[in-house]
């Protein structure tokens, strides 16, 4: 399909849905990851790519980012596609051919593109000791860095699975030699890393800060995740729980070729004081804060929280209708968003978060509002009698609205 085409079937779209468009469901599987099974994805289709890809433990919102996932991922993967009567069009090429209309002329000059995405993880085991390079060592495998933040919901986390703790960082006190002694070990089994630092008890309805350079072991809540549009990582941790040993390809696969046994330079992928920083948890974990005043939007059938905050890269809200309530909500840029309690109307749509879905199989709980519609608001009608609908929206960077964490 060349863009003249795809222009002609997302302009009219567009214009029956108010500028909105709906997203079909993007799975990612992980070969190291075992599946939490809370995506709502069918039993039977958790191994749909094959077991050598390894089970799906993620699903990708509004993504124009390709997963990294080595050889044989194929050249979609990781990537929103909009449903445009039936025929698709990825959401990257339709904010690269009209992206002053999807997200602003302003948020294209200054950003070039929708350069978020959020997914949710669900993992079953807590996944290994890792880091996300910051801007500066990830161009030097030619990519970008990877900030990151987290929000637990509760409807996705019915169970808490094996280990709802997350180690972040390093123990204060620790040197940069007792880490790369950590390193050295690599194929001795457990290489210690877990040692050296904390586990946090997770807690739905919270959320974490993580931006490049820290190291984390994420514990096994599904969890909802903004983070740059990237996929860069280096592991740290080469066996987890005496069950998965993890190769050292993936402690080196976004290193340049003549630093793989660069010790000094893998240290220095550390944000050194902010793992070690004695506050880390003043300093990274995230109460939702109110947008706006609590009693009038309650009055007006409705409340939205800050969930993700304090971010130069990106931010989200949680946004709760009041059954059988019609609200119109207004923001100032456009957002990617997914339905995940209730069901009912979403400007000229249905919106429903779905039970069960098939692998390949449409749903009706996925979204991206352009610009235009997101400040001129969206009609979102809660259609039970019962039950709330609740809706989680995730922003490029920029919103204006966006609190920083040092506001009280």
């Amino acid at each position: 399909m060349n863009d003249a085409e795809k222009c002609q079937l997302i302009i009219p779209t567009l214009e029956r849905g108010g500028g909105i468009v709906r997203l079909t469901p993007t799975w990612v599987p992980r070969s190291f990851c075992v599946p939490g099974r809370r995506l709502r994805l069918h039993p039977n289709d958790l191994y749909a790519l094959g077991g050598h890809r390894g089970g799906i433990d993620e699903r990708w919102l509004s993504s124009t980012v390709r997963a990294d996932n080595g050889p044989g991922t194929p050249d979609d993967e990781g990537l929103s596609y909009m449903d445009l009567d039936g025929k698709r069009v990825l959401l990257r090429d339709g904010i690269a051919l009209m992206g002053a209309l999807f997200i602003s002329s302003e948020a294209m000059a200054v950003h070039g593109g929708l350069v978020m995405y959020s997914k949710f993880f669900d993992n079953m085991y807590p996944l290994p000791h890792h880091l996300h390079q910051n801007d500066e060592k990830a161009a030097d495998v030619g990519r970008l860095g990877k900030p990151e933040a987290y929000y637990f919901p509760p409807q996705y986390n019915f169970a808490l699975d094996a280990f709802p703790y997350t180690f972040f960082g390093i123990e204060p006190g620790t040197t940069q030699d007792q880490v790369i002694d950590c390193l050295k070990r690599w194929n001795e089994g457990d290489n210690g890393i877990l040692e050296l630092s904390k586990a946090y008890r997770l807690t739905v309805g919270t959320g974490w800060n993580v931006p490049p350079g820290i190291l984390h072991a994420p514990g096994t809540l599904c969890t909802y995740e903004p983070q740059r549009a990237s996929d860069v990582s280096s592991m740290w941790q080469s066996l987890v729980g005496d069950y998965l040993v993890l190769d050292r390809s993936l402690l080196v696969k976004d290193v340049p070729l003549d630093r793989h046994e660069d010790y000094d330079y893998l240290i220095s992928l550390l944000d050194w004081e902010a793992n070690v920083d004695p506050s880390f948890k003043d300093n990274h974990f995230s109460q939702p804060r109110p947008a706006g005043d609590p009693a009038a939007a309650a009055d007006a059938g409705y409340q939205e929280k800050w969930i993700v905050y304090g971010s130069d890269y990106f931010s989200a809200k949680e946004l709760t209708v009041a059954p059988g309530r019609a609200v119109t909500v207004h923001d100032p840029a456009a957002y990617g968003c997914i339905a995940v309690q209730g069901y009912g109307r979403f400007g000229n749509y249905t919106i429903s978060a779905p039970t069960l879905i098939r692998y390949g199989e449409m749903t009706e709980d996925e979204f991206f509002v352009t610009y235009n519609a997101a400040r001129d608001g969206v009609q979102i009608t809660n259609l039970s009698s019962t039950e709330p609908l609740v809706i989680l929206k995730h922003f490029n960077p920029g919103n204006p609205d966006m609190p920083r964490r040092d506001a009280v």
